[in-house]
């Protein structure tokens, strides 16, 4: 598959503003609705109204005040404020409330140069941050129990053409909803910036605009289904086409980030081509364009270790068929450290299978100051 030929705006702004109200999340019944009853249209629009109620008092505006050396070179830069979106969720046993936002809203600002806006317009300091830069996920603690918090759908379970809600504060407009369908999943084929590098997309056309980063998606059980993150548009406003960050892979990042700091993750250590187009299937021989060729393999690495080469396309780890070369990224990433796998290839014009042992990225990171693995 081709990249993206679009532009791409992270969606936090300079504007900042705060409102929301206090209700406990509880879920609702989802309506199958027949458009072409106007009954069923009406059933529709109070759904919308329903999960917009409830789950408003969740959603949060963010203020962040970065320091100059963090955003530009120059020194005698005035500090930038930058503004985005957060929900408010809980984990079983913590104390306090977290707030979910995207690492791009926070970045560069400490603590107390963060301002959290609620709902009945207090204004919080979070006590502590964590941040993921390469997922694009950061968790506020506030030191705060009696919040209302939102809960997490299983985005896995999503379908493409399901209603889905996104709630934001763009251009400072706080406790904006609006509401599309879920477009496309696993996208990944997007440019977003050098840090990111965990990306399994999903694509929405609900409206989303610079100021929504951070801000939940929703379905219509009012469950969290994705952090809305960028947009894909020449003007850099709203076109239809925007990302979000699948509820699954925020869970299990923020559960990393406060249990034990930082995340996790497994690596091989190859450079993976962006995509494998018809030419390069037809010249290997395959009859699919499907799995991740295999660029270049780093030395002392899991990969180099278990026999992978140059121009190796990886088809199968364990029994789980890889789509593409950010499909497998994001799925050795999830992995621990030493588990073996069993990774089917194609080399030569014939499948073969071979076994590796996943290293730990954040190791190689500390040991290889090289080029991006995968």
């Amino acid at each position: 598959m081709r990249r993206v030929g679009f532009s791409f705006f992270l969606g936090a702004c300079a504007f900042v503003g705060g409102t929301a109200g206090t209700v406990i999340l509880s879920q609702i019944n989802t309506v199958h609705a027949d458009p072409r009853r106007p009954q069923d249209i009406q059933l529709l629009s109070e759904s919308f109204e329903q999960v917009a109620r409830r789950v408003s008092p969740t959603v949060v505006a963010i203020e962040a005040v970065k320091s100059p050396a963090a955003n530009s070179p120059n020194a005698k830069s005035k500090p930038v404020e930058e503004s985005g979106s957060g929900v408010l969720i809980r984990f079983e046993g913590m104390k306090g409330t977290l707030v979910i936002t995207n690492n791009h809203v926070i970045s560069g600002a400490k603590a107390e140069q963060i301002t959290v806006n609620l709902a009945d317009n207090r204004l919080l300091k979070p006590i502590k941050v964590w941040a993921d830069p390469e997922s694009d996920i950061a968790c506020l603690l506030l030191d705060i129990d009696n919040l209302p918090t939102a809960n997490f759908a299983d985005s896995d379970r999503i379908r493409v053409g399901q209603f889905v809600l996104a709630f934001g504060s763009p251009f400072g407009l706080n406790q904006t909803v609006t509401h599309g369908i879920i477009s496309a999943k696993e996208r990944g084929q997007v440019s977003l910036g050098t840090t990111i590098r965990i990306k399994e997309f999903l694509q929405t056309d609900a409206a989303i605009n610079p100021g929504s980063s951070g801000g939940p998606l929703l379905n219509l059980d009012g469950e969290i289904v994705g952090i809305n993150t960028a947009i894909a548009s020449h003007s850099g406003s709203n076109s239809g086409v925007a990302f979000s960050i699948p509820s699954n892979l925020v869970k299990r990042i923020a559960k990393q980030l406060v249990e034990r700091g930082s995340v996790t993750r497994g690596y091989l250590g190859v450079q993976l081509s962006g995509s494998i187009d018809p030419n390069d299937a037809l010249r290997l021989g395959m009859s699919k364009s499907e799995g991740a060729l295999v660029e270049a393999v780093y030395p002392e690495t899991p990969a180099a270790s278990a026999g992978l080469r140059a121009n190796d396309v990886i088809l199968k780890v364990d029994d789980v068929i890889i789509k593409s070369d950010n499909h497998l990224i994001n799925l050795i990433s999830a992995l621990p450290a030493g588990q073996k796998v069993k990774l089917q290839l194609w080399r030569d014009k014939k499948s073969i299978v071979i076994e590796a042992i996943v290293g730990d990225w954040e190791r190689a990171q500390a040991r290889l100051k090289a080029s991006p693995m995968n």
